[in-house]
């Protein structure tokens, strides 16, 4: 069964960091574009961040740029957070694309972990 699990995420105060883990299973991804998306209560799933399968190019939502870094090795791929605000406060998922692409739309992803809670306090 092909999967991907997150990891990392937990409770933290406003300005503080986390780093999230994605680790697939089943087959490899090492040829596919991963992504980070978000999704806070009440809201749709909102793209965060992707890298390339050779991690050469990466891109950010706006909201996030200048505090995350995307970075991976071969199949794993981990999300550092910086500077946290609690408006970064949602589940974060780790997906993959279908091959080398790295859309940031969400409907092009085809594989999906289950999610971490990332919740920063004020």
């Amino acid at each position: 069964q092909v999967q991907l699990a997150e990891s990392g995420g937990g409770l933290v105060q406003a300005g503080g960091s986390l780093r999230l883990s994605c680790t697939p299973s089943g087959r490899s991804f090492h040829r596919n574009g991963i992504a980070w998306f978000r999704q806070a209560p009440e809201k749709e799933r909102a793209f965060v961040a992707v890298i390339s399968w050779s991690g050469l190019r990466t891109e950010y939502a706006d909201s996030v740029k200048g505090r995350f870094t995307i970075s991976r090795v071969n199949n794993y791929v981990s999300l550092q957070m910086n500077n946290l605000k609690p408006e970064d406060t949602a589940v974060y998922y780790c997906a993959s694309a279908l091959d080398s692409s790295i859309p940031t739309n969400s409907n092009e992803y085809v594989y999906w972990g289950q999610g971490t809670q990332v919740t920063v306090s004020s």
